[in-house]
């Protein structure tokens, strides 16, 4: 069998496009904004920077060595905690390619520092960035707690099952329409059933919704 070459994985990667997995960027300027694709990809399943790479696949190549240094900030800086995440350098047709993967983190979530120094989570939808929602972080704080533990099951419950079986998805403002409930009790009871794979998010046109799992 063949052995596959440096270049022959460079473009099979590049090949892939961008995806839920893999982001493309032509250059690291700024390790502010850098760390949150991290944050994104160590919230969700992993994944890979493709460094030196524009957005149509065509390679740049990294302009200067500080841009490892921009990533090493992006990580350990403006990451909180800071991510697992290892760098390769690849040469291809005289120009350097840097391959950052990123691992996912099992103390979720990682928070990215803003521009304005506030702390944000996000999560990697196929090849976007997304804000996670104060459900998600809910989710990621009851995943500290015994899944033995039993679900009071209240009026509050039976309502939001009815509901989503009446309505097949609900955003979250018009679940706390219908049930006429708080928006903080709402979510952290969708998080809840999230939790225990009852519920489960849907994204659509920008906006999160909510359905029974099948």
């Amino acid at each position: 069998m063949k052995r596959l070459t440096d270049i022959d994985y460079i473009y099979a990667l590049i090949a892939e496009s961008e995806h839920q997995k893999q982001d493309f960027k032509f250059e690291i300027s700024d390790a502010c904004k850098i760390a949150k694709t991290l944050s994104a990809f160590a919230n969700t399943e992993g994944g890979r920077l493709l460094i030196g790479v524009k957005d149509n696949g065509r390679i740049a190549g990294i302009r200067s060595e500080e841009e490892k240094y921009m990533i090493d900030a992006a990580a350990e800086l403006y990451c909180s905690p800071t991510i697992n995440y290892s760098m390769q350098p690849y040469q291809i047709e005289g120009r350097t390619i840097l391959i950052v993967q990123i691992e996912e983190s099992k103390q979720k979530p990682i928070y990215a520092k803003d521009e304005s120094g506030k702390y944000l989570a996000y999560l990697r939808i196929k090849d976007e960035n997304i804000l996670a929602t104060p459900i998600h972080l809910h989710v990621w704080k009851q995943s500290g707690s015994p899944l033995g533990e039993l679900i009071e099951y209240t009026e509050r419950e039976r309502l939001l099952l009815a509901l989503l079986k009446q309505n097949g998805r609900l955003s979250l403002n018009r679940y706390c329409r219908l049930a006429h409930i708080p928006r903080r009790a709402a979510e952290h009871l969708l998080a809840k059933f999230i939790r225990y794979d009852i519920v489960e998010t849907v994204f659509e046109d920008h906006k999160f919704h909510f359905r029974l799992k099948e």
